[in-house]
C-alpha cells in the first residue's frame, strides 16, 4: 500500500531543469540584466567612495583604545597593516548590493572585512586603481556623513534591488500571464524584509562570533568542531533566507508570510531546495572567477560584466521557477494524502 502511495506521487521539480529554464526564460527578456550591468559599470568606471583617510585620523585613538583594553601589540599591529592594505581598495559604493534582496555585482569590495578583520572574499573582485579612462575620481568620507553615506547606499540597494527582484520575478511568472506586483509595494516590502534579516543575523550572529572567540582563547579543537557543526545545521537558516523575498514578488505576499512560506519550503524540501542553493552558489563563484581575468584597466572586462549580469540575472530567475514548481508539487502532494486520507477513513 505505501510503496503503491509513493509511485502515485509526481516528482520534485529537478534542480537543473530549473535552472535551464531560468536561462531559457532570460533569453527572451534579456533586457533585465540591466540592473546588474549598470551596477558593474557604476562600479568599474564611476568614482571610488573610500574611508581610508577617515581610518589615518583615527588610527591613534584606536590604538590607544585597544592597548587601554589589554589587546597586546601584537595583536593590533597585523590589525592595522590589513586595514591600511585593504581600504584603499575597499569601495563603500558596494554597499549597494544589499542581501537578501539586492543586485548581485562583480566588484563587491569586501565589505565584510571591515567589520571581520582578515575575511577574504574569494568571490569577488577588489575595485582597481586604474580603468580603462584612466584614474577614478576617489571621494572621502568623513565621521560627519559617513553614516548618511551608508544609509543612503542601503536605501538605494533596496529600492532598486526590490526592482530588480521585481522584473525577475515576472519572467518566472510570464507564462501564467500574471502581472508582476506593484513598484512601490516591491519596494516596501524589500525595506520591511530587508530590516527583518538584518536584524535577525545580528541577533543571532553577534552571540555566536562571541561563543567561538572564548571557545578559541580555550581550546581550538573545539572552537573547530563548533563552527563545523554551525556550518551542518546553517542550511536550517540559509535555505528559509534564500527564498524568503520570493513569495513577495511571485505570490505578492507579505514579508511575514512570504518567509513563512520559504520556512515550510525548507522544513519539507531541504534535501533538495539544499543542493539547489548549493548549485547556484557554484556555479556563481566559478563563473566569477572567469569573469575576472580580464584585467581592469582593460576594456575586455565588459565581457567579464556582461557575462556576470546573464549568469546571475538567469540563476536568480531559476530560483523563482524552482520556488514556484516547487510550492506547487508540495500542493500536489499534499492534496493527494488528505485524499488518501479521507478516503481511509
Amino acid at each position: 500500500m505505501e510503496s503503491t502511495r509513493a509511485e502515485n506521487l509526481p516528482p520534485p521539480p529537478g534542480v537543473i531543469n530549473s535552472i535551464k529554464a531560468g536561462f531559457d526564460a532570460l533569453s527572451t527578456h534579456i533586457s533585465v540584466i540591466i540592473f546588474p550591468l549598470l551596477l558593474d559599470l557604476f562600479l568599474w568606471l564611476g568614482p571610488r567612495l573610500r574611508m581610508d583617510a577617515l581610518f589615518d585620523s583615527l588610527k591613534g585613538d584606536l590604538v590607544r583604545i585597544w592597548q587601554a583594553g589589554g589587546i597586546p601589540s601584537t595583536t593590533i599591529q597585523p590589525v592595522i597593516q590589513w586595514y591600511e592594505t585593504t581600504l584603499p581598495h575597499t569601495n563603500l559604493f558596494s554597499l549597494i548590493c544589499t542581501i537578501p534582496v539586492g543586485i548581485s555585482s562583480l566588484f563587491n569590495s569586501h565589505i565584510l572585512g571591515l567589520l571581520f578583520p582578515g575575511f577574504s572574499d574569494p568571490f569577488t573582485i577588489r575595485p582597481s586603481m586604474q580603468t580603462p579612462l584612466g584614474s577614478p575620481l576617489v571621494m572621502q568620507v568623513t565621521v560627519w556623513n559617513l553614516f548618511g553615506w551608508t544609509l543612503l547606499l542601503v536605501l538605494t540597494g533596496w529600492i532598486f534591488g526590490g526592482l530588480y527582484f521585481r522584473s525577475v520575478a515576472w519572467l518566472a511568472s510570464a507564462a501564467e500571464n500574471d502581472k508582476p506586483v506593484r513598484s512601490l509595494r516591491a519596494i516596501a516590502q524589500t525595506v520591511f524584509i530587508s530590516v527583518f534579516w538584518t536584524i535577525f543575523c545580528t541577533m543571532i550572529g553577534i552571540p555566536i562570533l562571541v561563543m567561538l572567540r572564548l571557545l578559541l582563547q580555550l581550546n581550538p579543537l573545539i572552537a573547530q568542531l563548533a563552527t563545523l557543526f554551525l556550518s551542518l545545521i546553517s542550511m536550517w537558516v540559509i535555505v528559509p533566507m534564500f527564498f524568503s523575498p520570493h513569495g513577495m514578488f511571485l505570490r505578492k505576499q507579505n514579508f511575514l508570510t512570504s518567509i513563512l512560506s520559504s520556512i515550510q519550503l525548507a522544513r519539507f524540501t531541504l534535501p533538495t531546495s539544499s543542493m539547489f542553493i548549493l548549485t547556484v552558489f557554484l556555479l556563481s563563484v566559478g563563473l566569477n572567477f572567469l569573469w575576472s581575468i580580464p584585467p581592469q584597466d582593460s576594456w575586455m572586462t565588459l565581457v567579464g560584466i556582461f557575462g556576470h549580469a546573464f549568469v546571475s540575472t538567469a540563476l536568480l530567475t531559476g530560483s523563482f521557477i524552482y520556488y514556484r514548481d516547487m510550492n506547487a508539487w508540495l500542493q500536489n502532494v499534499i492534496e493527494r494524502i488528505r485524499s488518501n486520507i479521507s478516503r481511509q477513513a
